[in-house]
């Protein structure tokens, strides 16, 4: 009986930690960038002391287009980037397959015009603008980093693990996955190859475009590494920087790199403050 109760008491308590809300110091939570529809769609903006502006990060979840949130998968670097003293924001994006193509890349758009409107509000250095993103966000971060012009340009990208080609995705598990949902389709035919390869990033490198670094574990069975390989090769071929941190041992997520003893958020830091200084 005293096992029971003991159980149950333990089992009530790790549900009240899984059900808290996220909080951090100094955060500013569920601010509506934009509405799209009947959604409205919100970010939190972490904001250092001090006059500013300074260095400032969007942050872009990954969830293979269909789940996730701004607080999913990518939370290992909120602490890091605070503790250098940068800005950052986080973001919703809608998902697939409620919300295909190109939802969750308008979104994106949308949120880096937003934090440019809104540069004196929060300290941000319009000319400092990177974009973070993790799997499915790589991919969103990559693509509004090679198509972005005029307010929807920024000064760096940096995707973890980014699908760049998602035709090479497909054809390695021979399956759409949750990608039939994001382009509206679940079958593998020419027509969904041609629009996958309409809305890979590897497919629209060009000149002039900004700095790129890639990190990528070198055990990752889910995008494999080839993917940034192939497009740190395409991209410095076209007179652009870019370049790869790999992770030894890393498999697909940065949550499981911890144990690994990499320095990839201290890289990062130091990338993002030389490119950006």
């Amino acid at each position: 009986m005293k096992f029971t109760l003991l159980f149950a008491l333990i089992l009530n308590a790790a549900v009240c930690a899984a059900d808290k809300p996220f909080t951090m110091p100094g955060l500013k939570q569920d601010i509506e960038f934009a509405k799209a529809g009947d959604v409205s769609l919100t970010l939190d903006a972490s904001v250092p002391e001090g006059e500013g502006p300074f260095i400032t990060c969007i942050l872009v979840h990954g969830g293979g287009f269909t789940k996730g949130d701004k607080h999913s998968f990518i939370k290992p670097l909120f602490e890091p980037l605070s503790k250098a003293g940068f800005v950052w924001f986080t973001i919703n994006y809608r998902l697939a397959p409620e919300h295909a193509w190109p939802a969750c890349a308008d979104d994106v758009a949308s949120a880096i015009k937003w934090v440019k409107a809104h540069a004196a509000e929060y300290k941000v250095d319009v000319n400092r603008i990177a974009l973070i993103g993790e799997s499915a966000g790589g991919h969103l971060v990559s693509w509004a980093g090679v198509m972005g012009e005029g307010e929807t340009r920024v000064a760096a990208v940096v995707p973890f693990y980014p699908p760049q080609d998602l035709v090479v995705q497909v054809e390695r598990r021979r399956a759409l996955g949750g990608l039939g949902g994001l382009i509206g389709t679940e079958e593998l035919n020419e027509a969904a190859l041609k629009k996958l390869a309409e809305i890979s990033p590897i497919n629209h490198v060009r000149s002039g475009l900004p700095p790129f670094l890639q990190i990528h574990g070198d055990k990752d069975e889910t995008v494999p590494i080839s993917q940034s390989v192939n497009f740190e090769a395409k991209t410095k071929a076209a007179g652009n920087r870019c370049e790869t941190i790999t992770v030894p041992g890393g498999i697909h997520g940065m949550g499981g790199w911890e144990k690994l003893g990499s320095d990839y958020q201290a890289q990062m830091i130091a990338w993002l403050r030389k490119t950006l200084k």
